[in-house]
C-alpha cells in the first residue's frame, strides 16, 4: 500500500535527507578545525554535499507538484502522475543535480585543495557568477514555485469549501466549521514549508553572496553551514510524518505488527 508515486518522491527526499545526515559526520570534523582526510576527500565532500541539498530541493518541487495535480486535478491524478513518470522525474532530478553543481564547482573538482592557505585546511570557494546561478536555481526559482503552487493549492480549497458549503445547506454550520478548519491548516502548511526553507537557507546565501564569509568566525561559519544542512533534518517533519496514515505505518513496521 505504500508503493505509490507520493511515496516514491518521499524515498528520494528521504534518501537525500539521510545524505545530509551522514556528510554532518565531516562537518564536525571541520568544526573541530582541522581537515584529516586529504584534499581529494575534501572535494569529494564539499561536491557530495551540494549536489545532495540540490537533489533534496528538487525534490521538493517534485512534491509540490505532486500535490498540485492532487488537488486541482483530482481525476485526472491517477493518468498524469504515474509510478513510472515519477520514476523519469526522480532520475532527472539528481542527474541535473549533478551536472549542474559539477559546473559550477569545476574548479574546485579540476584541482582539489587550491584554494587551501595551509594543511589541514578544507576551503571550497566559488566564483560569483557560479554563486549567483546556485542561488538562482537553488533558491530563488524553487522557492517561487513552491509558494505559487502552494498559494493555488490554497485557493482551490477554499473554493471548494465554498461549493460545499452552497450546495448542502442542511449543515452549513457543519461544513463551514471544517472549512474554517481546512483554510487554517491549509495556511500553516504553506507558512512552515517557506518560514523553514526561508530560515534555513538565507543566512547561508547571504553570507556566500556578500563575501562576508571571509571575516566570519569559525564557530559562525559553521553556525551557518549546519543551518543549511538542518533544512534537510527539518524535511521529514514537514513532508512525512504530517500524514496520519504513515505515522500508522511506522508504527506497525516498528512495532512487529507485519
Amino acid at each position: 500500500q505504500l508503493h505509490t508515486p507520493t511515496n516514491l518522491l518521499l524515498l528520494s527526499l528521504a534518501s537525500s535527507d539521510f545524505s545530509v545526515g551522514l556528510l554532518l559526520v565531516f562537518q564536525i570534523v571541520l568544526i573541530d578545525g582541522c581537515w584529516l582526510y586529504g584534499d581529494i576527500m575534501c572535494t569529494v565532500y564539499q561536491y557530495l554535499a551540494y549536489v545532495i541539498t540540490s537533489a533534496s530541493i528538487g525534490t521538493m518541487v517534485l512534491i509540490s507538484v505532486d500535490r498540485y495535480v492532487a488537488i486541482c486535478y483530482p481525476l485526472h491524478y491517477s493518468t498524469k502522475i504515474t509510478q513510472g513518470r515519477v520514476k523519469i522525474c526522480i532520475f532527472l532530478c539528481w542527474i541535473c543535480s549533478w551536472i549542474f553543481q559539477s559546473l559550477i564547482l569545476i574548479d574546485n573538482v579540476k584541482q582539489p585543495g587550491r584554494y587551501n592557505s595551509c594543511v589541514g585546511e578544507c576551503a571550497f570557494v566559488i566564483s560569483y557568477i557560479a554563486g549567483y546561478a546556485d542561488l538562482a536555481f537553488s533558491f530563488i526559482i524553487p522557492m517561487i514555485i513552491i509558494i505559487g503552487l502552494y498559494i493555488r493549492l490554497f485557493m482551490v480549497a477554499m473554493s471548494q469549501a465554498g461549493a460545499m458549503r452552497s450546495h448542502i445547506a442542511a449543515v452549513t454550520l457543519r461544513h463551514s466549521v471544517r472549512a474554517k478548519k481546512s483554510q487554517v491548516k491549509a495556511t500553516k502548511t504553506l507558512g512552515l514549508v517557506v518560514l523553514v526553507f526561508l530560515l534555513c537557507m538565507c543566512p547561508y546565501y547571504c553570507v556566500a553572496l556578500t563575501g562576508e564569509d571571509n571575516s566570519m568566525s569559525a564557530s559562525s561559519a559553521a553556525f551557518v553551514i549546519c543551518l543549511f544542512f538542518f533544512n534537510s533534518c527539518l524535511n521529514p517533519i514537514i513532508y512525512a510524518f504530517f500524514y496520519p496514515w504513515f505515522r500508522k505505518s511506522i508504527k506497525l513496521i516498528f512495532t512487529l505488527q507485519i
